[in-house]
């Protein structure tokens, strides 16, 4: 014992193993392991002698023996029957195993700390143990290449399926989206089409304003045209055609920006919806498609499907659909436009040529006009003259006859007032008195000639007069057509604002 109390060594204690009920009189190698530095909760990290350090200890502890010191086992330490304070009944005797053997205590002391079970038992029990650790392995190695299998099973199950599913997903969600998407990418072409088409009309249009204004400013010019050339001719008609035929063409082209506007209305609402289907199907690919993704417990009871199968598809068709019955329509509205842009080119280009050819047959009636106005009036230049002349020789020779009266006077009054009486006869010399009436009567007729002439002299300076204002406004008529009007639409690029 002195050997024991000595020697420091280390031991195993089992905890789930029985121990003694008392350590009163045991030896100190059997004494209840109650130190307080023992650590009572199974399976602590500890440090231990293994080679395997990272193992925890489960159900036992390597400690250090502390010897305890030895206390003889006597009679009046053993109480067998111990009767409690205020107890009536006679309490129950147990036969005690230390004190029982009075003859030899030795002996009692050496059978009470003695196994109780013979080598058969236990042989049996290491065999149970060895049978029992074989059955738990060989259960265990079928557990684990079962797992093994299972897993096996589970990861082929599942990555068909998701191949499956995968191939699904690509036939519904990429192939309707690859599907919209080009959708998509057409109508968009179609669109900028469209922006195009309307941008040309606005074009067209504020290039008929140009011309419009040129109409117009040539309607204002040949108002201030004079006396008998401010006429409704053949170039109003003409300008006030063109003006009619320009706004007209106007208001079409007007009506046809409305249609472009509201197609391309239609079709942006058409692109929204594209795009958000695209969007859709995208979110739902990369979500199943998601890695990072979270596990809800019993979420497949729940179905949040709105549609099915058949009626997703029919709706993506619709809207495929849809798209391309308004890029029908923006085809078709753009056809219409240019049909129109053409039409409305050739009428306002006819009425252009139109009212240019009007102008050109009046400047050229104008002219010739003009032409004849200066042959009158040099005519009538040369005819004032011509009278002119013969009023002075008149006039001269009217001079002349007053003279040849005078001698005639005289020589009648000779012979009548100083010739005798005897020689106061109707002869032959008489004959002067018929040449006074004779000259009387040339000299009257030259004064109502000469007064004729004069009277057709002042006709003549008033139709100079008049064919000089004639030809004034012919003049500024003609310049006011040819040089004005003409200049201003020869100097309009109406080839380049017209498109056919």
């Amino acid at each position: 014992m002195a050997n024991i109390k000595s020697e420091k060594r280390t031991e195993t204690i089992i905890y789930s193993q029985l121990q003694p009920w008392s350590t009163v009189g045991v030896l100190s190698c059997m004494e209840q392991a109650a130190v307080p530095s023992v650590s009572v909760r199974v399976g602590e990290f500890h440090k231990t002698s293994r080679s395997h350090h990272w193992r925890p200890m489960l159900g036992y502890k390597i400690l250090e023996a502390a010897p305890l010191s030895a206390q003889p086992v006597t009679n009046l330490m053993m109480d067998a029957c111990r009767t409690p304070y205020g107890m009536m009944t006679k309490p129950l005797k147990f036969p005690n195993l230390v004190t029982s053997f009075d003859r030899n205590p030795s002996h009692a002391a050496r059978a009470a700390l003695y196994i109780r079970y013979t080598p058969y038992d236990w042989m049996q029990n290491q065999i149970r143990l060895y049978n029992e650790a074989d059955s738990n392995r060989c259960y265990s190695e079928k557990l684990r290449k079962d797992s093994v299998r299972l897993i096996r099973e589970a990861d082929e199950k599942i990555q068909k399926k998701r191949m499956e599913n995968g191939r699904k997903l690509g036939e519904s969600f990429i192939s309707w989206r690859n599907e919209i998407a080009s959708e998509l990418e057409r109508l968009i072409t179609e669109d900028c089409k469209m922006q195009e088409c309307r941008r040309d009309l606005q074009i067209t249009i504020q290039n008929l304003e140009g011309q419009l204004h040129i109409a117009q400013e040539c309607l204002y010019l040949r108002e201030s045209r004079e006396d008998a050339d401010l006429i409704h001719d053949e170039v109003e008609r003409a300008l006030l055609k063109e003006i009619e035929t320009v706004r007209n063409c106007e208001k079409k082209l007007e009506q046809f920006t409305n249609r472009c506007i509201d197609q391309l209305t239609n079709d942006r609402a058409v692109q929204h919806q594209l795009q958000i289907n695209i969007r859709d199907k995208e979110t739902v690919f990369e979500t199943d498609l998601c890695r990072d993704l979270q596990y809800y417990d019993r979420i497949e009871k729940y179905d949040p499907s709105a549609t099915e199968t058949e009626s997703w598809a029919k709706t993506a068709n619709n809207v495929v659909k849809k798209s391309e019955t308004e890029r029908v329509k923006s085809h078709q509205l753009r056809n219409d436009i240019d049909n129109a842009v053409n039409a409305v080119s050739c009428e306002i280009y006819k009425a252009w040529e139109n009212t240019n050819k009007a102008l050109d047959r009046r400047v050229i009636e104008i002219l010739k006009a003009k032409e004849k106005l200066q042959t009158h009036l040099h005519k009538i230049q040369e005819e004032i003259l011509d009278i002119e002349k013969s009023m002075k020789l008149m006039q001269k020779t009217i001079a002349d006859k007053g003279s040849e009266l005078k001698v005639v006077n005289m020589r009648l009054e000779i012979k009548i007032y100083q010739n005798p009486e005897a020689e106061l006869c109707k002869d032959h010399a008489q004959g002067i008195i018929k040449e006074v009436k004779d000259i009387n009567k040339i000299v009257y007729d030259m004064n109502l000639k000469l007064q004729q002439c004069e009277a057709q002299h002042q006709q003549l300076l008033r139709t100079r007069c008049d064919l000089e204002s004639d030809l004034k406004s012919k003049t500024d008529a003609l310049f006011i057509d040819r040089e004005k009007c003409m200049g201003f639409r020869r100097s309009y690029p109406i080839s380049s604002t017209v498109k056919f």
